[in-house]
């Protein structure tokens, strides 16, 4: 068995993180430390992403067992639980597997719905880096630009980037990502249901949660209230951390 990397902040209940598509545990930190003043943190790369290993699987159910078994490496027998994107579908499909693990569940602007391939500018643009040519992170950046307009996006994703003696590569496992990127958008099958405590934030400005997608979510998490961030988007926790810090500790602590 494969351990995942983590970062560990904190005293008290335990309260786990995990990120999103192409993001790492060095994300959260900023936020991971806020929260320590009130929990005892783990913030997670999850597997092919940041310093975890790398693996051919890359599912959902792939991803909910890792958490199980970083769970029971670190004899945490029940968590609160916070994903954002990929990680609050890994967050999902986990409680629903593991109900009797999880106390409180947050899910940061995602859905249970399946989502179509939207990733493709992206990867064509990670993919068009010549990494053993290329002579700064500059460079990149300037060549990814020819895809990716928004250079917050553009930090965000070189931030995967890590310089190797004199050439640079990914710390992140690109190719089984792209290859298997058809997967993180699946959604929770038909039949799913979770019964206990759950908080979906949203950002205002992003259209993973739509005012239509609310009838399913409250169908599937039975005792769900959904939050809106107005101004921000599908980065919700790096656009408004002020806010979307108080409105989840609000829910931690109060309910």
């Amino acid at each position: 068995m494969q351990e995942l990397y983590f970062r560990e902040l904190g005293e008290g209940q335990p309260l786990i993180i995990l990120h999103g598509l192409l993001g790492t545990s060095d994300n959260w930190l900023t936020l991971g430390k806020k929260y320590a003043e009130h929990y005892k943190v783990y913030i997670l790369d999850q597997r092919n992403h940041g310093q975890s290993f790398h693996d051919d699987e890359f599912s959902y159910p792939a991803l909910a067992k890792d958490l199980l078994n970083f769970m029971n490496s670190q004899n945490i027998e029940k968590a609160h639980i916070l994903g954002h994107s990929m990680g609050g579908k890994v967050a999902m499909t986990f409680a629903i597997e593991h109900p009797g693990r999880v106390d409180k569940l947050i899910i940061a602007d995602i859905g249970p719905q399946t989502y179509p391939p939207h990733h493709t500018v992206i990867f064509k643009g990670l993919f068009s880096l010549d990494l053993a040519n290329l002579s700064s992170r500059n460079e990149a950046d300037e060549k990814l630009a020819e895809y990716i307009p928004e250079i917050g996006v553009r930090q965000f994703l070189l931030k995967n980037l890590a310089r190797n003696n004199d050439s640079f590569e990914w710390k992140v496992n690109l190719e089984v990502i792209a290859k298997e990127i058809d997967k993180i958008g699946l959604g929770l099958s038909h039949n799913a249901v979770y019964e206990n405590s759950t908080l979906f934030i949203r950002g205002g400005k992003s259209d993973y949660i739509k005012d239509s997608d609310f009838n399913l979510i409250h169908s599937t998490f039975k005792n769900s209230k959904i939050e809106t961030i107005g101004g921000a988007g599908h980065w919700l926790h790096a656009e408004k951390p002020d806010l979307f810090l108080k409105i989840s500790l609000d829910y931690l602590q109060n309910g």
